[in-house]
């Protein structure tokens, strides 16, 4: 599993924006996840895709159980053979390494 993602226990609150130097060193970390967006609006997002709409629910509901277990919610584009899984701290008004953190155990979902 990824270095980012560290237990199964809830994030700790969000303190802060991470800075733009910190954002691009965890995105290296993190496979197939792009920039998107810009200022307060930036996020990171990444597209699954799967060979039926029933792949790709039953991926949406495993990644709706790590948004509620770890309370930090994504935006989610579901379509019938894809799912766009999208992440910002809007709290802070940029990217915080719960963001990260996410990311990497949605990816673990499928490795």
């Amino acid at each position: 599993m990824n270095t980012i993602h560290k237990t199964n226990e809830a994030l700790a609150p969000v303190k802060h924006a991470l800075k733009a130097t910190e954002v691009v060193a965890n995105l290296a970390k993190l496979e197939g996840w792009r920039l998107a967006g810009d200022g307060a609006a930036v996020a990171i997002e990444k597209t699954f895709t799967f060979a039926n709409y029933d792949e790709t629910i039953s991926f949406v509901n495993a990644v709706a159980f790590i948004a509620h277990r770890q309370n930090h919610h994504p935006d989610l584009s579901v379509h019938f053979q894809r799912c766009v899984v999208r992440f910002s701290t809007h709290d802070v008004g940029g990217l915080s390494m719960a963001d990260f953190d996410c990311a990497a155990r949605v990816d673990a979902l499928l490795a």
